[in-house]
């Protein structure tokens, strides 16, 4: 295996040139740079990454055994070292290991029989979803449901995460109780939050006249025996294989609401979309796989350029929930310390996702992109196609704001008064979907999922755990207990609670 320090050494050293003269000296440069993969357009070629700089990439990423690993993952090998299990959440799309795909398949038998019997109306007439989870239990479903279910017809879906009262107040106020469906997503079946909203929702339902609302429960789990010791009936249980992490789950039976909002016929469109990216990113050669060149530039900038954050923008109101769901992937992921070995990492983890929808986000955060003396890569996630019957005018703009504002972050412009001066050379991604629809949705997070696991190579680490959340889980429990804590930790439960 080749020396990654010699080759790291090597990368550090390569000439830092500006985007527009990187444009000037290559006039291959947008080709080399950019491709199209199941409906997806990527374009990273406004970015610094230049034909050198990605030789010494692929060679780095050789020296990590990245082609090694990624064989692991797709093979159903143990990837996350820490916890001595396989990552089979690319086997719910079919592109994991024999047996893992037939496991999966099986759940989503399951899984479209149960729907095929709502459909049916075998709970009765069937009108609202009221979905409840947390982190990736409830963060995919809901990306999904919003970007594709607003004009499906079928059925109103609300999903609701947060402990807060006042969340599950909002979604039950509209909703009728002998129409409503409770689906509980918990992966383990013991996250506290969840159960909480869960056995108010119950709560909620018996207030209103609902003889049995536990019949009126779906359970979505990875442990299918504590769904069924807290009172949902086997029949009702859809499993998924505890191998597939929470944030990587919407493909499995926590998709659930989405296939019912959406059909079946959907759901499998955006397993397929998402399969199209896996063939891409599992056999393209390295200097023409979009999520490796991805990560190689985030790479780039957070341990040479230094750039501690990403920016994602969505110029299009139907994918308003992506960055939020990106900050899950990437940071609970890859916002870890320690190496594959257990050393501590040196540089930056993974940078710090944050975001919003254009062209709002213009008239708020662009001011610091364009003009302050942070780094700060940014990308832009559009779609050609219109979804709306208003004037076309409207989406011209839109997309003519986004494409402006990548060219306006390149070159700048410079005048005679300081304070309306653009330094230019801040780097970008754009990423343009043919229309929001399932395959291209589905090929859109599998894009994330996979650059996230080549940015894990990259740094060595580990991106299925995340003890960090565990650490919080096991603080709140101590304050339910009262357990001893610092002074001024003392002081606020004090005055919250008496």
């Amino acid at each position: 295996m080749t020396d990654a320090n010699g080759i790291w050494q090597a990368i550090e050293a390569e000439p830092r040139d500006t985007l527009t003269a990187l444009f000037d000296a290559d006039a291959g440069r947008l080709g080399r740079f950019s491709g199209e993969v199941a409906g997806l357009y990527l374009d990273w070629s406004k970015t610094h990454l230049t034909p050198a700089l990605v030789d010494r990439y692929i060679a780095f990423a050789a020296a990590r055994d990245f082609a090694g690993r990624r064989d692991a993952l797709y093979g159903g090998a143990v990837v996350n070292v820490t916890e001595g299990r396989a990552a089979t959440h690319v086997a719910e799309r079919g592109e994991g290991s024999p047996d893992d795909v037939a496991a999966a398949r099986t759940f989503h038998g399951r899984m479209r029989a149960l729907i095929d019997a709502i459909e049916a109306e075998a709970f009765g007439p069937v009108a609202h979803i009221l979905h409840i989870g947390i982190g990736g239990s409830a963060l995919g479903p809901d990306l999904l449901v919003d970007a594709l279910g607003r004009d499906s017809g079928r059925y109103e879906v609300a999903v609701v995460s947060n402990v807060d009262g006042a969340a599950l107040e909002e979604a039950t106020r509209r909703f009728d109780p002998a129409a409503t469906l409770v689906v509980v997503a918990s992966k383990t079946f013991t996250t506290t939050e969840t159960l909480l909203n869960a056995a108010s929702a119950l709560g909620w339902m018996t207030e209103h006249g609902v003889d049995d609302p536990y019949g009126r429960v779906i359970a979505l789990t990875a442990a299918p025996d504590k769904a069924v010791e807290w009172g949902v009936d086997e029949t009702r249980v859809l499993p998924f294989a505890e191998s597939v992490g929470g944030r990587y789950s919407l493909w499995s039976s926590i998709g659930f609401p989405a296939a019912l909002a959406l059909g079946w016929s959907a759901f499998e469109e955006l397993l397929e979309g998402a399969a199209e990216m896996d063939r891409h990113f599992r056999f393209s050669e390295p200097a023409a796989n979009l999520p490796l060149l991805a990560a190689f530039a985030d790479h780039y900038y957070g341990h040479v350029r230094g750039a501690e954050t990403r920016a994602v923008f969505a110029y299009d109101e139907r994918l308003r929930l992506l960055p939020s769901y990106l900050q899950q992937l990437e940071m609970e992921s890859n916002g870890k310390g320690v190496t594959l070995a257990g050393d501590p990492l040196s540089g930056h983890s993974a940078p710090i996702t944050w975001g919003g929808v254009g062209t709002d986000a213009q008239h708020a955060v662009f001011q610091l992109l364009h003009q302050g003396t942070h780094l700060v890569p940014v990308e832009f996630v559009a779609s050609v196609e219109v979804d709306h019957g208003f004037d076309d005018a409207h989406h011209r703009q839109l997309l003519g704001n986004c494409f402006a504002q990548g060219a306006a972050l390149m070159t700048g412009r410079t005048a005679e008064d300081p304070a309306r001066s653009y330094p230019g050379d801040r780097p970008s991604a754009t990423i343009l979907l043919d229309q929001v629809e399932p395959r291209t949705l589905g090929a859109l997070i599998a894009f994330y999922e996979a650059r996230v696991f080549a940015g894990a190579v990259l740094l060595d680490i580990n991106p299925f755990d995340q003890f960090g959340v565990e650490l919080g889980k096991e603080m709140a429990k101590a304050v339910e207990k009262g357990g001893e804590f610092d002074p001024s930790t003392t002081e606020l439960l004090r005055r919250a609670f008496g």
